[in-house]
């Protein structure tokens, strides 16, 4: 008896990677998730930024480019700018984990190309001439023959072959990354430069970010955003029961309810009003805090109406981070009440560099509106 239960204790060990490995959603990673153009791996993404000039949205990635190839600490860097053309290009040498543990590191360095094409009121992100030198720099592969559809799905192109789809996965999720870092440059005027981190997978999610469309940010209001500061009735961080406190008349309490796509572009302004998120349930356990790095509206993963809030450095984010589930209201200079409430359910997003702000990104479920 001693012996079979032994030996089933084995067979269960070896079928265990089996059965998770069945159970996860690649649906992700499937078929034109590595998109091709004239047989070259090239993720596009396509961002329409209402009322922002082209000059603004150039500034904006040529400062986010910069900053962000620059903390790789190596040859990485802007190698080309244009203002008048609007176009950046940059090279990246960076290391993608595969997994680590105490005992084992699993890695490769990734080099890759970044443009960034801009006009009026709209731009273009691209990601291409990827690399992988692995077991530093014994074994280099290109994109073209390690993670396309061709060598890295079946040939039903149903499953991920096994032996690359670790490469498919960390790459989509890799530019995918840097689509979030874009859309947060152009949302606020701080955005966390982030280093790439593999988040859990919501069971909907069908499609990267880097495929699936045109991503919208607005408003036009939104492209000047001031930083609130946090005062002695403002706290940065309170658990409280009631709305902040001014010295001014109430606004009258009337609000209505819209879709959530349908918030108008202005309603939010980060610089004539402040942002504060609200994590629990009224009139217990509820904290509030205020973005005090500002925020905006936007929409990512085909048009999912969103909202990012920014916190700055020295805020406490330890409740932001164990929730799921949180209100954003927008308070307007001079009010009591606020003029937008948005319940919102937490998008994961990678984290940022220590000293840097936090941006959370919140999938906006319900709106209300004055």
């Amino acid at each position: 008896m001693k012996n079979l239960t032994q030996v089933l204790i084995v067979l269960f060990c070896l079928c265990m990677p089996a059965l998770l490995h069945a159970q996860r959603d690649d649906s992700k990673y499937l078929a034109g998730a590595v998109p091709e153009v004239d047989g070259k791996v090239v993720f596009t993404k396509d961002f329409s930024i209402p009322g922002m000039s082209q000059d603004t949205i150039y500034s904006r990635l040529l400062r986010w480019m910069d900053a962000r190839l620059a903390k790789n600490g190596n040859n990485s860097r802007v190698v080309f700018s244009d203002k008048e053309k609007g176009q950046i290009v940059g090279i990246g040498d960076e290391w993608i984990v595969f997994s680590s543990t105490a005992l084992s590191l699993d890695r490769t360095k990734i080099l890759y190309q970044l443009t960034v094409t801009c006009q009026p009121e709209k731009c273009v992100f691209e990601v291409e001439k990827i690399r992988f030198n692995y077991r530093e720099g014994k074994e280099k592969y290109t994109a073209e023959e390690w993670i396309t559809d061709k060598y890295a799905l079946n040939k039903s192109q149903t499953k991920l072959v096994r032996g690359l789809a670790k490469w498919r996965r960390k790459t989509v999720d890799f530019v995918d990354a840097l689509c979030i870092e874009v859309t947060e440059a152009l949302s606020a005027s701080t955005a966390a430069q982030a280093p790439v981190e593999e988040k859990k997978e919501e069971k909907k999610e069908t499609k990267a970010l880097v495929n699936s469309g045109t991503t919208v940010i607005a408003p036009k209001t939104q492209v000047t955003v001031e930083t609130p500061k946090a005062t002695a009735t403002t706290p940065a961080t309170v658990t409280v029961a009631a709305t902040p406190q001014t010295n001014v008349q109430a606004a009258p309490s009337a609000y209505k309810e819209v879709a959530p796509d349908a918030v108008p572009a202005d309603a939010i302004q980060t610089g004539n009003g402040k942002l504060v998120i609200v994590i629990g349930e009224e009139p217990f356990n509820m904290t509030m805090m205020t973005a005090n790095a500002g925020g905006s509206l936007g929409k990512i993963a085909g048009n999912k109406p969103v909202i990012f809030t920014i916190l700055s450095p020295e805020q406490p984010y330890a409740q932001m981070e164990a929730a799921q589930n949180y209100t954003v209201r927008f308070y307007p200079n001079g009010q009591t009440e606020p003029s937008v409430i948005l319940e919102c359910k937490k998008v994961p997003s990678q984290a940022p560099i220590e000293g840097m702000p936090r941006t959370y990104i919140g999938e906006i479920l319900k709106a209300k509106i004055k």
